[in-house]
């Protein structure tokens, strides 16, 4: 095998960044999750993982604040033809219900229909546990790529097996903290709910970027107060309107988080400007460059990034429009720098 060049063009039978990385050479591992069935506004999340691969070939190796990320190995698992299968089935079942405003009642086709999803979610969940599992077994190092943000459910279960106190890092445009939307018990507008509700080994959740939460959510989060930091996207916009540097305010979002730390990255936490194809945008969020800042500010701080998981990049339908995927690759590589200098396992530059 030839020696591999990180300046030169990447083939395009190469893997995830043009690189010749193989599941065992790699301390990084990728776990793709092509799922969207409860996506209730827009639709195309599920070949987010796809569009990223190809556009992560045109990512520039190099990186300004991490010494060659690339080194540490990083590889893509291939995507599962049953997880495809799983998510085709439960997304036809689940349209019969959002066509309807999650107006079930006594209809018992719909009753079917969703019991039929809730299920899917179900079994998605197991899949990915199981496959996080094995990636930590094998001691690698584990990103979720989605998907819908319901996806990245099974990792952190996984991960909680191994780290009894951790926290989550959660940059989103939405609170993801409604019950079983739609009658969807693992909607993508609910992760962050099931997770709280389901897995204490979580100790604090710092949602940054918030910026479209129903009331219901608004009570639930704060009647967790102790358990839950949230950093409203009007708030972060009025602290800067007033003088206030981003370097201070990202002091005070990465304070309440404990030592060991699971970055989960909705894409629509950022401007739409960075993401217009993604399920659900919304007006203002975060500039590239301020997200990844938060990202380096936790690390610097000496926190360590134990896993993370990137949601909810949706191709453009115009396959000349890469502008999405290009931001998603570019982020996932940004990640995977800072996730592996908390580790020890790349040293930041000077």
């Amino acid at each position: 095998m030839s020696q591999f060049d990180p300046n030169a063009a990447a083939s395009e039978d190469s893997g995830i960044f043009g690189l010749n990385d193989s599941y065992s050479t790699a301390n990084l591992v990728y776990l793709p999750v092509p799922w969207e069935a409860t996506t209730s506004y827009g639709g195309g999340t599920s070949h987010g993982p796809q569009a990223i691969l190809e556009a992560s070939r045109q990512v520039d190796l190099f990186d300004a604040d991490v010494f060659n990320p690339y080194e540490a190995g990083l590889y893509l698992l291939p995507e599962s033809n049953q997880v495809k299968l799983w998510n085709k089935k439960a997304k036809r079942e689940a349209q019969k219900i959002i066509r309807r405003g999650g107006v079930i009642g006594s209809n018992k086709e719909l009753k079917k229909s969703l019991a039929e999803v809730n299920s899917m979610g179900d079994k998605l969940n197991r899949y990915v546990f199981s496959e996080t599992k094995q990636l930590l077994k094998d001691k690698k190092k584990v990103a979720v790529i989605g998907g819908d943000h319901s996806v990245p459910f099974g990792a952190i279960q996984a991960i909680a097996e191994k780290h009894s106190s951790f926290g989550i890092l959660h940059f989103d445009a939405h609170s993801d903290t409604r019950v079983a939307f739609e009658g969807f018990t693992w909607s993508h507008a609910s992760i962050m709910y099931n997770v709280l509700e389901n897995i204490p080994q979580v100790k604090k959740l710092v949602q940054v970027g918030i910026r479209d939460f129903c009331e219901q959510e608004y009570e639930y989060c704060h009647k967790l107060k102790s358990r839950v930091n949230i950093f409203y996207d009007s708030d972060l916009s009025r602290f800067q309107f007033e003088g206030t540097p981003w370097q201070k305010i990202s002091e005070q979002i990465i304070a309440p988080l404990p030592q060991d730390v699971w970055v989960s990255f909705d894409i629509d936490g950022l401007d739409p400007r960075f993401c217009p194809h993604t399920g659900t945008p919304v007006p203002g969020g975060l500039d590239f460059n301020q997200a990844v800042f938060v990202i380096s500010s936790l690390v610097r701080s000496g926190r360590k990034i134990i896993g993370f998981d990137l949601n909810e990049v949706s191709p453009s339908p115009d396959k000349e429009d890469c502008w999405d995927a290009n931001v998603g690759a570019r982020l996932l590589y940004k990640l995977s720098a800072w996730m592996l200098a908390s580790q020890g396992l790349r040293n930041l530059r000077k």
